[in-house]
């Protein structure tokens, strides 16, 4: 059996103010909309073929994420998540998604690929 080394637990430390790594730990502050880079993209790896329009690199509380999430979804009329920091859409809904980020205020760009 192998051991990792988050198996083990801190028992004692000589430091009394050591903070555990669990701790320190915080969620970066959600930047203004005019300071956020989104990329807008494409994916079908994993999905069985379906497509997906995917959102990164959202900086800030997982709230404020999800919350973003919702609104592409409502604003595209389609259902979708927001997991590991990303937003799924489903279906190819770029354009729209971009039209309603540059709304918004939000700093967006296409990759991976030609939008048609």
């Amino acid at each position: 059996m192998l051991l990792d080394k988050d198996d083990f637990k801190m028992v004692f430390s000589t430091n009394p103010d050591l903070v555990p790594d669990e701790e320190i730990q915080e969620e970066a502050e959600t930047l203004a909309p005019q300071q956020q880079n989104l990329r807008i993209s494409l994916d079908k790896k994993q999905r069985k073929g379906k497509k997906v329009s995917l959102v990164t690199g959202f900086i800030g509380h997982d709230s404020d994420l999800k919350d973003l999430g919702k609104a592409l979804k409502t604003s595209c009329g389609v259902g979708g998540t927001v997991k590991n920091g990303e937003i799924l859409i489903q279906g190819d809904f770029r354009k729209k998604i971009k039209a309603y980020l540059d709304k918004q205020g939000y700093h967006s760009k296409f990759v991976g690929g030609p939008v048609v």
